[in-house]
């Protein structure tokens, strides 16, 4: 067995599946082409809850629900509970959805869908000084999320490119935060133990936390014309680029090119897609020339941050929005885990000292 468990399979899943050698994510039958830029927020969540959660409403009532749900998260949650300032949006987030009782039921995942975009979007404002927002729950969840984190209604353009990608985010096979989630549900603790054993997996560096560092990377660079330089003098450091490589993807990360599709899209607020590209392609021939035999691509990272930033969100709040569509995975895969019945138990190989045996 290898370290960080390459080639085991852990599960077998309708959700999703991940072609590093092709560069293709196929989820629940369809392409990723098919799906971002052409998909809501509640057609995806639809689409990956389908057959697993007894009770769910369906077509229009979905989404009816899901607003309602998005207001009694606002009233039960965020009104009556005051978090510490000390806290970073994705701790708020956490702390937040840990107030949201357990459940595996269509009612709870509901919440679970709708806490994030609420949470996010009070947890920005209160970073800026600024009181939260209640939801309008006759808006679609994507528009609602922008409103609510801005203060000003969503354009049509905006409320499409966050609709793209969080259905670019939300499955992405058996990832750390999605395993993490299965690990949990398996134990029937209930959907929002799984969700928060994502959250917490999500924050960290290596995962969900990473689009962050991209801006402080361009913003660091600053004219392209210093990117190549910037960047070798960064690989002499020892650092690694952000947004470039990926652990299973040998070829370009698909979900790179979605976004970057979603950020042409936005058209007059599109933001610094020019210096961006310059930066990319620097990178790209910098590590084609200093690490030949190494496969790094653009990853899903990079146009994330780019996006995001177009949109407003501020890059300390990445990693919640990452969390809003990768949510509707989680919850897939919990409901597909709790079916299965089969409680998650690896073995270990012991590699410590043996005790000492009596003479």
């Amino acid at each position: 067995m290898s370290d960080g468990l390459e080639d085991v399979v852990a599960a077998h899943t309708i959700l999703s599946e991940v072609d590093g050698s092709a560069g293709r994510l196929v989820i629940r039958g369809h392409s990723l082409d098919e799906l971002a830029g052409h998909t809501s927020f509640e057609a995806m969540a639809a689409l990956m809850l389908d057959g697993l959660l007894p009770g769910l409403p369906a077509g229009r009532e979905f989404g009816m629900a899901l607003g309602q749900a998005r207001s009694q998260i606002f009233d039960a949650v965020v009104v009556p509970a005051a978090l510490p300032e000390s806290l970073s949006p994705i701790e708020a987030l956490r702390a937040w959805t840990a107030l949201i009782p357990d459940g595996e039921d269509a009612g709870t995942a509901l919440k679970l869908l709708a806490a994030p975009a609420v949470f996010t979007a009070a947890a920005a404002r209160r970073d800026r000084g600024l009181p939260p927002l209640a939801p309008d729950p006759t808006l679609p969840q994507a528009a609602d999320m922008l409103r609510m984190t801005s203060g000003r209604a969503a354009g049509p353009g905006q409320a499409s490119a966050l609709d793209s990608y969080l259905v670019t985010v939300a499955d992405h096979g058996l990832n750390a935060s999605t395993f993490a989630a299965r690990v949990v549900a398996s134990t029937r603790a209930g959907l929002t133990s799984a969700v928060l054993a994502g959250i917490s997996a999500l924050r960290g560096p290596l995962h969900g936390g990473a689009p962050g560092p991209v801006i402080e990377m361009l913003d660091a660079i600053g004219e392209p014309a210093n990117a190549r330089a910037w960047l070798e003098a960064a690989l002499d450091r020892g650092e690694r680029l952000m947004g470039f490589g990926h652990r299973i993807y040998r070829v370009r990360d698909p979900r790179a090119d979605a976004l970057k599709s979603a950020i042409r899209r936005l058209g007059q607020d599109a933001g610094r897609i020019a210096h961006a590209e310059a930066v990319e392609q620097a990178a790209l021939a910098i590590l084609r020339e200093r690490k030949p035999g190494r496969p790094l691509e653009t990853n899903v990272e990079f146009y994330t941050a780019l996006l995001l930033e177009a949109l407003g969100f501020p890059p300390e709040a990445f990693t919640c929005v990452f969390a809003t569509g990768r949510t509707i995975g989680w919850l897939a895969h919990a409901r597909e885990q709790i079916a299965g019945g089969r409680l998650i138990r690896p073995q270990s190989v012991y590699v410590g000292p043996r005790p000492q045996q009596a003479a």
